[in-house]
């Protein structure tokens, strides 16, 4: 699907529940997209952004804002089961892998600060996730739903909101870099 050029706003839950729908198409005057805009969105394989697009950008079939530093979100339906986040990402936003439950690995960098709210949640696929040294907070219910993830290591200084990783998961604290060794 192609959104019409012109078109400035993607409504909360504007495409919830289109499993069919393969591929989007962001034109360049799309300044807004809002809450959930592709929730439920199993078919969704890739996302595209116009060039000219001054609030968003795509890489490799995910979204981005613009200057890439937040992964806004990573389609449902995308092939490949192993996803390293890139060095420009600061920021993994708000239900950015929800509901991708063929996700099994995903490596989240040293250039990651934080990891919103239900980030991850529903990748029941997930069985392994490497969080780098420089996040400090994972958000509410992060992991929620992952049942396929059994232990994580993560800093000891990580702020975990509330629920942030299923009961079961065994979460290791490290210390930072450059204390005990």
């Amino acid at each position: 699907m192609t959104i019409p050029n012109g078109v400035t706003t993607i409504g909360d839950g504007a495409f919830d529940g289109c499993a069919s729908l393969i591929s989007v198409t962001i034109p360049g005057s799309v300044t807004t997209i809002g809450d959930f805009a592709f929730l439920g969105c199993k078919g969704l394989t890739e996302i595209h952004v116009d060039r000219a697009n001054c609030a968003y950008s795509s890489r490799d079939g995910a979204l981005f804002d613009r200057e890439g530093t937040i992964l806004v979100l990573y389609p449902e339906g995308r092939v490949g089961k192993t996803y390293a986040i890139p060095d420009s990402v600061t920021t993994i936003g708000d239900y950015a892998f929800s509901g991708c439950a063929g996700l099994t690995s995903v490596i989240i960098g040293d250039s990651v600060t934080s990891i919103g709210d239900w980030a991850f949640a529903g990748c029941a696929g997930l069985t392994s996730v490497t969080i780098g040294d420089s996040v400090t907070s994972i958000g509410d219910y992060a992991f929620y739903g992952c049942t396929g993830l059994t232990s994580v290591m993560i800093s000891a200084g990580v702020r975990l909101g509330i629920n942030a990783f299923p009961k079961h998961v065994q979460i290791i604290r490290r210390p930072p870099r450059g204390e005990g060794s």
